[in-house]
């Protein structure tokens, strides 16, 4: 019989012992474990100033007269002209394209002007696409010059604005996404040194879109590209 007690206080012992054992060795984990997850959220930025590389240039006028064919008549005279001073300025015919022209009849408006100078009002529109920006540019001032043809045109058209675009993103994607990765590191870093801890390894990153905006309202063909990279980094003591 105590022989049987004493078996089963020991027993009981070892179980305890077990108990404690397993309680330590559970606490060190969850401590481990506890470092291991402290992070830090940080972001990157990457940012390029460039010039566009490729231009839309609509080129808008009106025209008006109270005879169809013969308001048809001038419009091709104009586009001519119009074409004729951009080829000769250095724009490829391939670089040109001619809209039909948009004809509003006034005597078939419900709402319309009672007494309107002509009956029919057309707006016609040129597009020149291409890489030569510069020489764009230098064209929007000269081709008023061409406006003693008796061609007005309208420049204030919300649709029909001048669009300049960077279509090289390619050639400096790489070279972003690295700065933006070492800036975001360089954060993490001093967040670390500040709170006297070490950094560790990469637990998550995402990187955002790349996005492309004129740097302001005035130089439209200089653009802004940026991007951010956000980043998770475990901190250890």
């Amino acid at each position: 019989m105590e022989n049987k007690n004493f078996a089963i206080i020991i027993a009981s012992a070892c179980i305890g012992v077990c108990i404690v054992i397993s309680s330590i060795i559970f606490a060190f984990s969850i401590s481990s474990l506890s470092e291991n997850q402290r992070t830090v959220q940080v972001k990157g930025l990457s940012e390029r100033e460039v010039a566009a590389n490729a231009v839309i240039w609509p080129i808008v006028y009106k025209d008006a007269g109270n005879d169809l064919t013969s308001l048809y008549g001038s419009i091709d005279s104009k586009n001519l002209i119009i074409k004729n001073f951009l080829i000769e300025n250095g724009i490829s015919e391939s670089e040109i394209s001619i809209a039909a022209p948009n004809v509003t009849d006034r005597s078939a408006e419900m709402y319309g002007p009672e007494k309107a100078a002509f009956r029919f009002y057309a707006s016609a529109i040129l597009t020149v696409s291409t890489d030569k920006v510069d020489l764009v540019r230098s064209l929007i001032t000269k081709i008023s010059s061409i406006g003693k043809n008796n061609i007005s045109f309208s420049s204030d058209e919300y649709q029909n604005q001048i669009e300049y675009k960077y279509t090289k993103l390619n050639d400096i994607k790489n070279e972003m996404v690295e700065e933006a990765t070492k800036n975001a590191r360089a954060t993490a870093q001093k967040f670390a040194d500040d709170s006297e801890s070490s950094l560790g390894k990469i637990k998550t990153a995402s990187q955002g879109q790349f996005s492309i905006n004129n740097r302001d309202n005035y130089t439209p063909y200089i653009k802004i590209v940026r991007v951010v990279s956000s980043i998770e980094y475990f901190i250890k003591d």
